[in-house]
């Protein structure tokens, strides 16, 4: 059995990763362009965010700071997140051929929900319900996706009122220890 450091070497080896990790341009949400400089943003808030986790939620994040966005050249425009051909299920499936592991491949595929959930919030009044339950009974290890969602959050870009919002919908029902603000000034220091 492989250790969670050597699937993240098969990983970053995987000629897949290493073709779409070169794609992107400057865009809306991301304006840092290609793939490997997002994934360079996100190492570095893992690394500000290191000491609040346990080593293997470091693992199981950078894992997942690696794999969540490299699918995007592949994926279809504009699909839900639950569509197959969704940049978001392209790498849980790739994610799949590293790991049995049904709660991180379960983080690779809802990554975006959060997300999701909120901009159904700005333009209806209010969230799905039955989808933000289904997300919440879906994912078991709250502290490591609370925090991979921090470290996704806090880039250039990125605004605070989607990861604001979804800390507030959820207060009550999943525990977390890292804060939705615990990486606030990262848009201003992230190199």
């Amino acid at each position: 059995m492989n250790t969670l450091d050597q699937i993240f070497e098969q990983i970053i080896a995987d000629p897949r990763y290493v073709t779409n990790i070169r794609w992107g341009e400057p865009r809306p949400g991301h304006p840092e362009g290609t793939i490997a400089a997002h994934i360079r943003d996100l190492e570095n808030n893992l690394t500000r965010l290191a000491d609040r986790l346990s080593p293997r939620q470091v693992q199981l994040l950078r894992i997942l700071v690696h794999v969540h966005d490299t699918f995007k050249p592949d994926a279809a425009p504009n699909v839900p997140i639950s569509d197959p051909k969704s940049h978001a299920s392209l790498a849980a499936k790739f994610l799949s051929e590293f790991v049995q592991d049904p709660d991180l491949l379960t983080m690779a595929q809802m990554h975006d929900e959060p997300f999701a959930l909120w901009r159904q919030h700005v333009s209806r009044g209010s969230c799905d319900g039955e989808r933000l339950d289904r997300l919440l009974n879906t994912i078991d290890d709250w502290e490591t996706f609370s925090a991979f969602l921090v470290i996704d959050n806090h880039t250039a870009g990125k605004s605070d009122a989607p990861l604001r919002w979804f800390w507030e919908a959820t207060k009550n029902r999943v525990t977390r220890r890292v804060p939705c603000d615990a990486l606030t000034d990262a848009r201003d220091t992230a190199p």
